[in-house]
């Protein structure tokens, strides 16, 4: 498998299976001050679908990752106010109960789009605080920090390749300015950023506080990466280390640099970066307002599965745009394969494909071509195009489909055997067009009739004529 990776900017293959039984992989987790919305959903979809088709290339995959319940503050330059804190506030509640209703939201989310928490060793910040202070102690025997009244810094000039990540230049780096955000004077550079804070000054009545060296305090939001990836995938290089794109420039920069500085090497072989699921042509976030969430997809009667399945119609690298359009779209194609799958399931009966050996040559091709598009840094979308090909090919035989898709669903995760039949809502214009098509052939007009049947095949839908009267299918 080749998968691109951020920091060489190039697609680097990764060892066989047989070189590489095991992949190590982090996560970025979310910081459960507020709900989640769809467009962090994108991200941990595209996640899972990765490890998923890791295990079918041949690997086992040992995943880790991150519920940030402090420390992470509005501003990646150490400049804001703890969004814990923050969101606690907005609410009238404490930060625990704060941080537990919206990781119970965030893990609803997860479940509902078939991500699976038991596939995951989750660890959080608030009990791993004596491994971020040891690494801070590292750091600071190696000479990497100093200290002010307010924080202890990690100071960016004494890591040589910080910057090497994004490919920013370090003195293009500028120091806050907006009247609303704080700035610690003793701060030596813009880029330097903070491993501890002390409880002092507007940090002073910080609900969420520990004992530490330089006093009591709190974490900042980058050093818990470092500790949780290494602590729980047991390695000081982590295989493949995930995130969105706005995580690259500031926070991944310094995890390197404080992961790198510690142990004295390479943190991370592929740094896998996710685009943006868009609105209207920008990022969807909740500073700007304009998110979607579950229970918004829910409501208008789309299955939380469909939005996993318009996840998977674009390259995760590659910017997506949420439509309501799209998303039913979306629903329309879900219900659609549910009915292919349970059609052929009922076609085939007991007469099943065990054993890969016994397809046709055909099927076998598809799954290769299947292969070779996942394993091409994670070409999903294009996986999804061959498999409607496929399903719509007449040189394959039922049972060779049945067991292809029975096959790749373990990598879709669209638990298509455990879905039921959808009702397909066929358009009032197919309904009008089939109606006036019976009355052709009642009145034995059968040049109308035949122009009829071909107008409703451009549009998706054939008509099957039983004795009991027509039946309108998809196409």
């Amino acid at each position: 498998m080749k998968l691109y990776d951020t920091l060489s900017r190039e697609k680097k293959e990764i060892p066989s299976p047989s070189e590489k039984p095991v992949i190590t992989m982090y996560s970025c987790g979310p910081t459960v001050y507020d709900v989640t919305h769809i467009g962090h959903m994108r991200r941990y979809v595209m996640d899972d679908i990765l490890k998923r088709t890791l295990r079918f290339l041949g690997y086992d995959v040992r995943h880790v990752m991150n519920i940030t319940d402090v420390g992470h503050l509005t501003g990646d330059d150490d400049t804001g106010e703890d969004k814990l804190e923050k969101g606690a506030a907005k609410r009238g509640k404490t930060v625990w109960d704060v941080a537990r209703e919206y990781e119970n939201q965030f893990w609803h989310t997860m479940k509902e789009l078939n991500v699976k928490k038991k596939d995951i060793a989750v660890l959080h910040a608030t009990k791993n605080i004596d491994e971020m202070i040891s690494i801070i102690q590292t750091l600071e025997k190696k000479g990497f920090t100093y200290e002010t009244d307010e924080a202890i810094y990690f100071d960016v000039t004494k890591f040589r390749d910080y910057g090497k990540l994004s490919g920013q230049n370090m003195e293009e780096k500028k120091q806050a300015v907006r009247d609303e955000v704080h700035v610690d004077s003793a701060k030596k550079h813009p880029a330097d950023f903070a491993l501890w804070f002390k409880r002092v000054g507007r940090f002073a009545d910080h609900t969420m506080h520990w004992k530490s060296p330089w006093g009591d305090g709190f974490p900042g939001w980058h050093i818990e990466c470092s500790a949780m990836s290494m602590k729980g995938l047991k390695t000081k290089t982590i295989d493949i280390h995930t995130g969105g794109i706005d995580h690259i420039p500031v926070h991944h920069e310094n995890e390197i640099a404080q992961s790198e500085g510690a142990t004295g090497q390479k943190f991370v072989n592929w740094w896998v970066h996710h685009a943006f699921l868009q609105v209207d042509g920008e990022k969807m976030s909740k500073s700007k307002g304009n998110f979607y969430t579950l229970n918004d997809i829910e409501k208008q009667g789309i299955d939380p599965l469909s939005l996993r399945l318009f996840f998977m119609q674009a390259h995760y690298r590659k910017p997506m745009n949420f439509t309501w359009d799209a998303a039913k779209a979306a629903e329309t194609s879900f219900k659609e394969l549910i009915d292919v799958y349970h059609n052929l399931k009922k076609n085939v009966g007991t007469d099943t494909v065990t054993d890969q050996e016994k397809l046709t040559g055909g099927a076998v091709f598809f799954l290769e071509q299947f292969r070779h598009d996942l394993s091409n840094d994670l070409n999903i979308a294009g996986a999804i195009g061959n498999m409607w090909f496929m399903l719509r090919s007449n040189d394959i035989p039922e049972r060779d489909k049945l067991y292809i898709l029975d096959t790749i669903d373990t990598v879709l995760g669209l638990n298509l055997a455990e879905q039921k039949i959808a009702a397909i809502k066929i358009p009032e214009d197919v309904i009008s067009l089939t109606e006036a098509r019976e009355h052709a052939r009642s009145n034995k007009d059968f040049q109308k009739s035949d122009a009829l049947r071909r107008q409703i095949e451009e549009k998706g839908f054939i008509v099957e004529d039983t004795v009991d009267g027509y039946v309108i299918k998809k196409k």
